[in-house]
């Protein structure tokens, strides 16, 4: 590293109507370092690097590059000084294939026949980003695109690379990889700004901290000597919270029951879920672990009905209600039947972003009251619904009537939380319910999850957040290429121990 900036932000300030987003915000960033950003959802990180970005123009304060002051108007000004910025909410599409979204408004560089794909190909292989260049989007997961957004900044020639919370779909062994790739980059003169949630992450990847809090920098830490307690009160004036359940609330009385459930991948050709038998109770919460991957986004997608299982059984119980058999039902009746449902990828299928926040509070409850009217939607109780959840659940927003694009990503997850856990489910199933949020955020999910547990709700969840599984289960379930494979006992399994099962390592 040397001592010229590669970046500078002066005096950036970025009002929004009733929100100050950014306020005099200075932030110097060396060439070929790794700079994370911390901070609460909504403090103002992503607007900052949008404008760095070119995304959003600042209301005042100047922008340098390599000592030069510059102006971006737009995105491809931006990308024509080197710098490049993968999002937090992927921006690809689904009907391409990988080389064709990595090609997407960059077919002036290297064409778009072979030599283009070659190149697509060494980036990938030299990157450590391993993905199929001629495979469909449609049928990547999550972590994929996130590889396949990395790959488009990397081969628009970006030297400076902003990173909006890289590591939230990954599970431990492909943030190593990414990490190892980060490093390399690094020492071939890249400069990285890392915007993250995770403490422990940015303490092993970032050269520099700087902590943003409602809007402006609070103060600089250098990762080889603060603590994740010293960052967190930074950020958000309180200890790091931790996710552990107290005493038991597990029943006897049986919430869920899945039976021999099995999947065919797209040809019929092989099993992606090979004969899952689970059981979920009331007051617990079921936890399954797994590399990404190894079937647990079909699993929870089988049992919302998103996926037809080619056989298995889904069956549901609610208080007082005989036990119904939901294994052909629409999504919408198993939602309807008392399951509650957060999903992995909040922005794919869990809102609608450019409708005002009440409209997404009525996703999966349009028919039921207090925001049905018999056929009719009754707006007014929905918007007032809205507000109770803005206000119990601390969705920090203007008002209800904007939309919810406009929401940092933990809070757009605060009012999907909030939503699901409003319709009175008996079920609620939740998938990496914390991912890419702050710790603030973080520790108010748990504690409506544990509440409702408490409460008698049955909980199934995924997380690649291994201590978050370890913390909030009850009971945990090893799935690999598709089964179940392995238990453990949350009160005695180590996250080293767990990785080693879900790796088939200690079969």
């Amino acid at each position: 590293m040397n001592g010229q900036p590669a970046v500078r932000l002066v005096g950036i300030s970025k009002h929004f109507p009733g929100v100050t987003a950014n306020s005099e915000v200075d932030l110097s960033v060396r060439a070929g370092e790794v700079h994370a950003l911390c901070g609460e959802n909504g403090a103002g990180k992503s607007t900052l690097m949008k404008i760095l970005y070119g995304m959003l123009q600042p209301d005042a304060g100047r922008i340098e590059v390599r000592g030069e002051q510059v102006r971006f108007r737009s995105p491809s000004d931006a990308i024509k000084a080197g710098i490049g910025m993968v999002h937090q909410h992927f921006m690809l599409a689904d009907n391409l294939t990988v080389a064709e979204n990595v090609l997407l408004g960059a077919e002036s560089r290297h064409g778009i026949g072979a030599k283009a794909r070659r190149r697509i190909g060494e980036l990938a292989a030299t990157s450590g980003l391993r993905v199929d260049p001629n495979v469909a989007l449609a049928r990547l997961g999550v972590a994929d695109r996130q590889r396949v957004e990395i790959l488009k900044v990397l081969y628009r020639g970006a030297r400076v690379v902003i990173l909006d919370e890289p590591t939230a779909v990954l599970v431990p062994q492909e943030v190593d990889e990414l990490f190892a790739t980060v490093r390399q980059m690094r020492a071939d003169g890249y400069t990285f700004l890392f915007i993250s949630h995770k403490l422990d992450e940015v303490r092993a990847i970032a050269d520099t901290i700087t902590v943003i809090r409602r809007g402006r920098c609070v103060g600089t830490a250098d990762p080889r000597t603060v603590t994740n307690r010293q960052l967190a009160e930074m950020m958000v004036g309180s200890e790091l919270p931790r996710p552990g359940s107290s005493e038991s609330t597990v029943t006897a009385r049986e919430v869920l029951h899945v039976e021999d459930l099995t999947l065919l991948a797209e040809g019929g050709e092989r099993r992606v879920l090979d004969g899952v038998s689970l059981t979920v109770r009331a007051g617990e919460v079921l936890g399954i672990a797994g590399v990404e991957g190894n079937g647990q986004t079909e699993l929870v997608e089988t049992i919302m009905g998103m996926r037809r299982a080619a056989t298995g059984l889904v069956l549901l119980a609610r208080v007082g209600e005989p036990r119904r058999d939901l294994s052909r039902r629409s999504t919408l009746a198993r939602r309807e039947a008392g399951i509650g449902y957060i999903p992995e990828d909040r922005t794919r299928h869990g809102l609608l972003p450019s409708k005002p926040l009440w409209a997404n509070r009525v996703l999966g409850f349009q028919s039921r009251p207090p925001l049905a009217n018999g056929a009719l939607l009754d707006v007014a109780a929905a918007r007032a619904d809205t507000e109770r959840i803005v206000a119990e659940f601390d969705v920090r927003t203007p008002g209800v009537e904007v939309p919810a694009a406009a929401l940092s990503g933990g809070n757009q997850q605060k009012l999907v939380v909030g939503r699901e856990l409003s319709g009175d489910p008996a079920l609620l199933i939740a998938a990496h319910p914390t991912r890419g949020v702050d710790v603030g955020a973080q520790a108010l999910i748990w504690e409506r999850i544990r509440a409702a547990r408490r409460a008698g709700l049955a909980v199934l969840l995924v997380s690649a957040d291994l201590d978050e599984l370890i913390g909030l289960s009850d009971s945990i379930k090893v799935m690999l290429r598709g089964r179940l494979v392995a238990d453990a006992d949350p009160a005695t399994v180590t996250p080293e121990e767990l990785g080693v099962a879900m790796t088939g390592a200690g079969a």
